[in-house]
């Protein structure tokens, strides 16, 4: 089963320094049928203006992690961490306890974000921050493993929950597959360009929902960037 979600069909709300579409229910937007995807809970497509942002909140409990897809996010937390992230390169901010964190373009462009959350395995557990770069080069033609509660992932950020959020680069014609399984729910987005999968065309900042595919077969029908999740139920 694959659900194409058009970006058009998206929630959201534009606060004029911030331009926020909802690939699930979250703050003002509320449907039923898109509450969550397996043990992933939000996937927000984020457009900062810049010198603005998120000034401190706090989280409790959550995997939230943080994909540039341009400009760079500045963070700094409660527990000392501070960095930016550029574009193409991940952060992974663990809730767990409770931290109290600010998320700002310190940039004079705009900068767009996916920020992406999942429910932990167990909570309870101490907060954690974390960034690293990954070059674009490193995933041409290949999905590639930016954070992962599976030990193999050993270049992964960590996440405390058995999922994966992978990139991909490929150009036009270009195939890759993956392997999701019978039992574990997958949601792509391509970050620029369109792309098949497994004959479902899918245009840029389009979502899939996929479940009970066992193999994804990607081809690009432009050059794309890819960023898919892999979660439990």
């Amino acid at each position: 089963m694959i659900e194409r979600r058009p970006f058009d069909s998206l929630g959201g709300a534009n606060h004029g320094w911030l331009d926020a579409k909802h690939h699930f229910s979250f703050a003002g937007y509320n449907d039923a049928r898109r509450m969550g995807w397996g043990a992933l809970r939000v996937w927000n497509d984020d457009t900062i203006a810049a010198q603005t942002g998120f000034p401190p909140h706090s989280h409790g409990d959550m995997e939230i992690i943080t994909y540039v897809r341009e400009g760079a996010i500045t963070h700094r937390d409660n527990l000392g961490n501070s960095g930016r992230t550029e574009a193409g390169d991940v952060q992974v901010m663990s809730a767990g306890t409770g931290i109290t964190h600010s998320e700002y373009n310190l940039e004079s462009e705009t900068t767009r974000i996916f920020q992406i959350w999942i429910i932990p395995d167990e909570r309870g557990q101490p907060p954690s921050w974390g960034a690293k770069p990954f070059p674009a080069g490193d995933r041409s033609g290949k999905f590639v493993a930016l954070a992962s509660g599976f030990a193999q992932d050993a270049d992964a950020l960590p996440l405390r929950t058995k999922a994966r959020v992978l990139g991909a680069t490929l150009k036009a014609g270009e195939s890759t597959d993956y392997a999701l399984g019978d039992h574990r729910y997958g949601y792509l987005v391509p970050s620029r360009g369109s792309v098949e999968i497994n004959g479902v065309t899918l245009h840029t900042r389009d979502g899939a929902a996929i479940h009970q595919e066992p193999v994804l077969r990607i081809k690009a029908l432009e050059d794309t960037d890819l960023v898919l999740v892999d979660a439990s139920a």
